[in-house]
């Protein structure tokens, strides 16, 4: 007989799943009861009463029901269409009067004007580095050197006229509590701020340090539809990625227009500032063996972020944040607004998974947050949806798919953090064939592979039990998925 190989057919044999659940005696607790989980300090979320409605069951939870903010004018509140109202007419008078054309300099003047680095000056706060950039001085009476300016663009969207103009307005007047002409000012500040970095020269430029994307990268969307960006600065921990990143002043000045160049593809790329379009994203900040997010380069870029990319995230959600956790919200506090740190999500370790499947489908989330995306050599993508189970305390759960003939069945399986017990076996519905062991039932520890990538050839009707066994007094979050593809017998 020749060998067997699955194909893509769509037509299978159906399968039916069921789950059985049952609780086994508590084990014998030689080091007495473990202690209270710290983590569970640091999961915040404002609204308690969200948290109990929703608490994990079987399947995947529900995430936060937070919708896009309103970005057509014709749908504000009185108060608020005004505001962007007397914001466009600012705007216009502003740009009447070349508030924002910049003055055309002789190269010997540019040459003058700019300041020597003072390599003893690395004591200098991110706070003041920040300012000097951001806040433009006050600006000389317009001469005939310089081009008035009558349309500007922010992330190649003009400011007036245009359909998404609106949407970047809004994020400017939220961002300052609808107050038009601080959010005016803010704007100015803004232009300014991506003149001298030449965003548009940046945006194509090569910087040749794709490593860094080790440590930031975008994957996936939350529940909604929003991107995801992730920062896992943890990566950093590599001597030679972390030398590229900051060996010296001027790589470390390399990596922050990087970074700016990052976010700003993603912006232009993968967000829709059209009414009713997404225009936010979701940030994950992976705290685990982090170098020091209270590194001025960190706190720089935070700054940045802060001042020049208003109301750009949805949620920005800190996950295996340790003991230091509160330090660290001590000192980047005093530059949030009300506003933004209502968007802060904390997780500890062990509970960062849940709180991340909270927004984000287990299928998007990838592996080494707790999901099942980017497993290495997967038959599934994102589009094959992943079931999340709760095993309570000293019990079992057995999944059981049945199937009504032959094909070759295809799983995933992790069990968060393991410390329970798997196997799996196939029981024939003839009792002429013998039940066959598909993995001996063991102890899985944590220094396993965090996802169990098994198939099977089923040749007839039967089916496919997945136990696990939970012998711990901890509750353990379960997920997995299938799939069936026909075979052809020689």
């Amino acid at each position: 007989m020749s060998e067997e190989k699955p194909n893509d057919a769509t037509e299978v044999p159906t399968a039916k799943e069921v789950i059985i659940s049952e609780t086994i005696p508590p084990p014998a607790n030689d080091n007495g009861p473990e202690p209270e989980e710290h983590p569970k300090k640091l999961l915040q979320e404002t609204n308690p009463a969200w948290m109990k409605k929703n608490k994990p069951t079987r399947g995947v939870s529900l995430a936060v029901a937070f919708k896009e903010e309103r970005n057509r004018a014709s749908e504000l509140p009185d108060p608020d269409q005004k505001a962007l109202d007397e914001l466009k007419q600012l705007l216009r008078s502003a740009l009447a009067n070349g508030a924002f054309s910049p003055p055309q300099r002789s190269p010997n003047e540019t040459a003058s004007a700019e300041p020597k680095p003072d390599e003893d000056d690395d004591a200098k706060t991110v706070v003041e580095s920040i300012a000097e950039i951001v806040v433009p001085p006050a600006r000389p009476p317009a001469s005939a050197t310089e081009v008035i300016v009558n349309e500007v663009f922010i992330w190649g969207i003009p400011l007036i006229g245009d359909e998404r103009s609106d949407t970047i307005l809004l994020k400017f007047l939220r961002a300052r509590d609808f107050k038009p002409k601080e959010a005016l000012a803010m704007i100015k500040n803004t232009i300014q701020w991506r003149r001298v970095f030449n965003m548009e020269g940046l945006i194509k430029e090569d910087l040749g340090v794709e490593e860094m994307e080790k440590a930031v990268f975008m994957s996936g969307a939350d529940r909604e539809g929003h991107p995801i960006c992730y920062n896992a600065y943890g990566e950093f921990q590599n001597a030679e990625l972390y030398a590229k990143a900051f060996g010296d002043e001027e790589k470390k000045q390399r990596f922050l227009r990087w970074r700016i160049q990052y976010l700003e593809k993603g912006i232009r790329e993968l967000l829709d500032f059209r009414p009713g379009g997404i225009s936010t994203m979701i940030q994950v900040t992976d705290l685990k063996n982090s170098p020091g997010p209270l590194k001025r380069e960190f706190r720089e870029a935070l700054s940045l972020l802060l001042d020049n990319y208003p109301e750009f995230v949805k949620k920005q959600v800190f996950i295996n944040v340790p003991w230091w956790y509160l330090a660290f919200n001590r000192v980047i506090s005093p530059f949030l607004t009300q506003r933004t740190k209502s968007k802060f999500v904390f997780a500890g370790p062990s509970k960062s998974a849940e709180t991340l499947f909270r927004y984000i489908s287990p299928e998007q989330v990838p592996v080494q947050f707790g999901g099942l995306h980017g497993v290495k050599d997967s038959e599934f993508t994102i589009a094959d949806a992943v079931t999340e189970i709760n095993i309570k305390p000293t019990s079992s759960h057995t999944i059981e798919i049945q199937v009504t003939g032959p094909c070759f069945l295809i799983w995933e399986l992790r069990v968060l953090e393991w410390e329970i017990s798997y196997g799996a076996e196939f029981v024939p519905n003839s009792s002429e064939s013998y039940t066959v062991i598909l993995h001996k039932t063991r102890k899985m520890a944590v220094s396993d592979d965090p996802v169990v990538k098994s198939s099977f050839k089923v040749c007839g009707p039967g089916k496919i039990l997945l136990t696990a066994e939970n012998t711990s007094n901890r509750r353990k979050m379960l997920l997995y998925r299938f799939k069936l593809k026909k075979t052809e017998f020689s």
